[in-house]
């Protein structure tokens, strides 16, 4: 697994680069497209032509004219391949952004829907009619025509940016609703998610989160339930578990190092958590995914 950070090289105090995807492809080495690689920012292409199959999280998502596909930072991905493994012929724009230059928005239904999106690792690709992908295409190609203003435009181009590309999150919040309720970011749940980010290696116990946030674990177990049918504790594990298929396998760490990456002391503990949610040991799934994946690109 390759872990990349972001780097504009072009503007480099710039938390946003928009290219397009030939230009991206062009500045990846050959083979860097197989390997799966781990980001700390936020990947968004719109794709205008070509097909191909990207990866994201362990699930492959076709690739085609009209498609939107965000990648979120933490997440595992492999850029779009053709069926012989070479960069996929794309034709697209592609937005990089930090988490820092995702825009806040006044309002709050609009807040709500953008922050649903972003938050939602599970919505990754959209393939949108022509309707729909139009008004997305034209604001990409605007926010693209202020971004090479820079640097002569200074600090009101990097507003007007922000703002574009607020307006881009919005139309494709607008054309992609989200599958449960949209809820405000200070919401019970929204502020568990932001607490599991950065905690699920160190607790498993629901409670744990509840008094951090300072609810009651009835009142927080409601909530999770309310809006994903899932108690607190049975998201907690499938953080935990992701965390530990992406460790298994793409990355060399052994078993019980992953088990300590997530928070198990003993590797016994670690598997027989992991036997239990999976079905496999965490050997079988490392060597099961990695024969599949091999036979895919080879």
């Amino acid at each position: 697994m390759i872990e990349i950070g972001y780097d504009n090289p072009r503007r480099p105090r710039l938390d946003l680069e928009a290219l397009s995807f030939a230009e991206l492809s062009g500045r990846l080495r050959p083979g860097r497209f197989q390997p799966v690689s781990r980001l700390d920012f936020h990947q968004l292409i719109l794709v205008t032509a070509g097909e191909g199959t990207a990866m994201v999280d362990f699930v492959a998502h076709p690739c085609q004219a009209g498609t939107v596909l965000w990648v979120r930072p933490g997440q595992l991905q492999r850029l779009p391949t053709g069926p012989d493994g070479k960069p996929a012929r794309l034709a697209g724009t592609v937005l990089l952004f930090t988490p820092a230059f995702v825009p806040a928005f006044g309002a709050p239904g609009a807040a709500g829907l953008v922050d649903a999106l972003v938050q939602d690792p599970a919505a990754v690709a959209w393939p949108l009619g022509p309707a729909e992908y139009a008004p997305l295409a034209g604001a990409a190609a605007e926010l693209i025509t202020e971004y090479e203003r820079l640097p002569s435009g200074g600090e009101l181009t990097v507003e007007l940016l922000r703002l574009l590309l607020a307006g881009l999150l919005l139309r494709l919040a607008r054309c992609t609703p989200a599958a449960g309720p949209v809820l405000p970011a200070d919401s019970v749940l929204r502020r568990f998610q932001a607490e599991l980010e950065r905690s699920f290696a160190h607790t498993r116990q629901a409670q744990d989160y509840a008094g951090r946030l300072g609810y009651a674990p009835r009142t927080l177990n409601r909530a999770c339930q309310a809006a994903t049918g899932r108690t607190a504790k049975q998201l907690i594990e499938e953080r935990v578990v992701l965390e530990a298929r992406r460790l298994l396998v793409h990355t060399d760490l052994p078993v019980a190092a992953v088990g300590r990456r997530v928070g198990f002391g003993e590797p016994t503990n670690f598997g027989k958590f992991f036997l239990r949610e999976t079905g496999r040991t965490p050997g079988e799934f490392r060597s099961a995914e990695r024969l599949s994946w091999a036979g895919e690109l080879s």
